[in-house]
Order: C-alpha cells, then structure tokens, then sequence
C-alpha cells in the first residue's frame, strides 16, 4: 500500500475530521504548530507520532514529508496543507504536467522566507542570462527551473539532484546549482556565490480543490481560517490610548497608521480634550509617538494585542 493510500484509509475511518498536512520535521514546524496553537488549537500526538488528533477541534493534523504535502492536498486526501511556496510549485507544474488537479493557495503565512537562486563557483561568476547556455545546473527543482530557463530562452541542461545540491559543482556534476537560500551561509561553505534569484518563497496554507463533504467540518474551516487571519492580524497591531486636544484631533488621528475610525470619548473637568483609543494595524515606531507628542497628544499608552476577529 503507498504512503497515500495508507492515510486515506485512515481518512475512510473518520470522515467527519478535517484533515490537514503539515511538515513533519523542518524550517515550517515549529512555526506551523506555533501558529495553530494561538488559534486555540490543542492536540495529543499518537503513538506513530505521525498524527496529532485534535482535542478541541474536529481537526487532525498529519505530520508528513513537505514534499508530499501538495499532492496530498491535491488529491483531497487531506482538506488543507502548509508548504512552502518552492515545493508547491514544483509540484503543481507536475500534476499539471499530467492533468491532475493541483494544490489551490489560500494565505501568505509569513514565515519560512528564503528563495531559491541560481549559484555558481566564485571563481566562475555569472554576467548576464546568456552566460547560462551550455551550462550544467544541478537541482532538486527540476520543473521551476526548466520553466524558468524556457521563458529566458536559456539552452541549458538541467541535471537532476538530490540531497546536497551544493556539492554537484566540485562532485564535477554541474557548473551550477539552483538551491534555496537562506542566510546564504551554505552556499559561502561551498565555494559558491549567489548570482540569481528566480522567485522568493515562504509558507503558504493551501487547500483541496474539492470541498469536505461533511458540512460541520466545512464550518470548522472557516472558523480555522477567520482565526488564523485574527492571529495574523495583530501580530503588527497595536491599541493605543492617549489624550488629544479637541482641536488637534483631526491632525492626530491622522498620524495613527493602519487604524480605522477611532473611539473618542470625554474627559471629566477636561472640555478642551478627549480620550482617543484605535488599533493600529501597521507597526507603531517611536518616531510615530514623538509625532504625535508634537501635535497636542498625551498620555500616550501602546499595549500588544491578542486576538482580534476580524
């Protein structure tokens, strides 16, 4: 039995859970269970540790390779997913390579940023596109990058390669590679320098393109993602309370950044003045307090938000 028809008999066996794939071990995971737990999400592992069964949700998480995250989702095995952009793609050019569904987006998570770039020898560096014909590139992402060079128009030969990318060019398998990069430390390691970026990556939640067909695991989706957007939200939110003379008010609120209508409220033994309160949806810098400071603002209090439905 494959590794996907082993959990969709599991699936067979609670069709009234949702499903959702996550990396079982990598740069996504602790982010990944991070993130669900500030939408109140609680579990317990299972013995395979494999599974984490949902204990305040109708929801199972399943711990698996990122590589088989897209196809996962694709084929409804699983109702949403979390990967990065890199792999999606590349798996999504080759379901659609043959004619299979694909993995459909649904948020940007922001986190797991890196991107995956052209890289070459120091001593051999890159002047232009041009420069790529003939040339030899080692990569685990075949398809972005046959992609990649057919819309440059590049005659390059792409060389198939796994595990440590980074070494093909001294193995004397490749004059380069296409890998991601990070902090680029790896490639610096290895003697190489980066030359290229072809596209920028980071985590992205990902659905089935067929909806479950259990219409209380339908709502529990929903009501995942509105919290979700609520955590995202406030992680650059911020409440701000301060006084504001009554007229001032219209300059000070415009110095709140991201912030919607304002509640305004009296002040006792204070006519000329009022209690301004807003969230700020956008980072609250220092510069933007000495602003408001300048126009007549005072009392001037920032406090971290928590949740936020949206």
């Amino acid at each position: 039995m494959s590794y996907a028809n082993s959990i969709a008999t599991r699936r067979s066996a609670a069709p009234d859970r949702v499903r959702i794939a996550i990396q079982k071990s990598g740069r996504l995971t602790d982010n990944t269970l991070a993130l669900l737990a500030r939408c109140g999400y609680r579990y317990s592992r299972g013995r395979d540790d494999l599974v984490c069964f949902g204990e305040n949700m109708p929801v199972d998480l399943l711990l698996v390779r990122d590589d088989d995250i897209p196809e996962l989702v694709a084929e409804s095995v699983c109702d949403l997913g979390v990967v990065g952009q890199n792999v999606l793609q590349e798996k999504n050019h080759r379901l659609a390579r043959d004619g299979k569904p694909s993995a459909l987006e649904l948020r940007s998570l922001r986190y797991g940023h890196c991107r995956l770039s052209l890289a070459a020898p120091r001593d051999e560096p890159l002047d232009c596109a041009n420069d790529l014909n003939g040339k030899r590139i080692a990569t685990s992402y075949p398809e972005i990058l046959r992609q990649y060079l057919t819309d440059i128009g590049a005659d390059a030969k792409i060389v198939e390669f796994s595990g440590a990318v980074e070494l093909a060019p001294r193995l004397g398998r490749a004059d380069l590679i296409c890998d991601l990069v990070s902090s680029g430390g790896t490639l610096l390691a290895n003697g190489l320098v980066e030359v290229l970026c072809l596209m920028k990556s980071e985590a992205w939640l990902v659905r089935a393109p067929t909806n479950h067909a259990d219409p209380t695991c339908r709502d529990w989706m929903t009501r995942l993602l509105q919290r979700l957007d609520g955590v995202m939200q406030v992680d650059e939110s911020k409440y701000i309370m301060l006084h504001a003379p009554r007229a001032a008010l219209e300059e000070i609120t415009a110095l709140l950044p991201g912030s919607e209508t304002p509640t305004i409220l009296p002040l006792s033994h204070a006519e000329d003045k009022v209690a301004l309160h807003a969230v700020c949806r956008e980072n609250v810098f220092w510069e933007t307090l000495e602003n408001l400071k300048k126009a007549g603002a005072s009392s001037i209090l920032v406090l971290p938000v928590e949740k936020m439905l949206p």
